[in-house]
């Protein structure tokens, strides 16, 4: 059975479709909302890349100065190693024996330590380079007659006419002993005495000590090496004690050094400035 016409179609949704399927235009403010968190988006991607580029870079400062670091610290072990073994060198080609380096190597250092310390406290170039010319003179002469053996010859003549029944090889060693701990306990008990009898009693008994001290190295049989190493020695012990006799005595001058830490010329400026503004810019009115 056929239709009786032909059958009609429905448009109404197929019209319609159009205006469905297409969005609706934003409004100003969700643009405006949308644009915003699009440059937050932005700003915030270059953020994350500056910080993980930020910390490429300080990962590589730390390795940079690690690298230094390690070569700093190469270098100053360098030069302690040529310092102390220098002197441990020149300890065993001059005088014979490492020990003389580290003795001598530790005078040497001590002094600069104390002449530093001088300086520091305005002891003086001048008197501190006077006091190293008056230690030099001092140790090259006790190197001489230490190295020549002189102190022992004298030693031993005198002693075959003090003490001739004694050892022969002890013979200037007593003698030097006996006599130079004699003379310095007298002269220490005497240096002492304006301090009462402790203090006198006490200049004795170290004068006495250091006289047998230098009896003993005075009178025995010394190496020409030895000798000379004993002068350095006196040298270096000298020095410091010299450049430091004048400070001693004197004693440190507090108000001196004080006055180097002051601002002395911006005070008076300040000073004059104020006085110049107060004469002109009086605080009270005249009447």
């Amino acid at each position: 059975m056929e239709p009786d016409g032909p059958a009609e179609v429905d448009t109404s949704a197929m019209q319609d479709e159009p205006n469905a399927t297409r969005a609706e235009p934003l409004g100003l403010r969700a643009q405006l909302g949308a644009t915003i968190e699009a440059v937050k988006r932005l700003v915030r991607a270059h953020v994350d890349l500056a910080r993980a580029e930020l910390a490429d870079i300080v990962d590589e400062v730390k390795r940079m100065v690690a690298l230094f670091g390690a070569a700093i610290g190469a270098l100053v072990l360098v030069a302690l190693l040529l310092l102390i073994g220098g002197l441990l060198f020149l300890g065993e080609w001059l005088f014979g024996s490492i020990g003389w380096g580290v003795l001598l190597g530790t005078f040497l250092l001590l002094d600069v330590a104390a002449v530093a310390v001088l300086l520091a406290l305005e002891a003086g170039g001048g008197r501190i380079g006077g006091a190293f010319l008056v230690a030099l003179v001092l140790g090259v002469v006790v190197g001489l007659v230490l190295g020549f053996d002189l102190t022992h010859r004298g030693w031993e003549e005198l002693g075959e006419q003090v003490l001739p029944t004694a050892d022969p090889g002890w013979r200037p060693v007593l003698m030097g002993v006996a006599a130079l701990a004699t003379i310095l306990g007298i002269f220490g008990f005497v240096a002492g005495v304006r301090g009462g009898i402790g203090a006198a009693f006490g200049g004795l008994v170290a004068g006495a000590l250091l006289g047998a001290v230098l009896g003993v190295v005075t009178g025995s049989s010394l190496p020409p090496t030895v000798g000379a190493a004993l002068g350095v020695l006196v040298g270096l012990i000298a020095w410091p004690l010299i450049a430091g006799r004048d400070l001693a005595r004197k004693g440190i001058d507090g108000e001196a050094i004080k006055g180097r830490f002051m601002p002395r010329q911006t005070m008076e400026l300040t000073k004059e400035t104020i006085e110049w503004v107060r004469a002109r810019m009086p605080l009270a009115p005249k009447s």
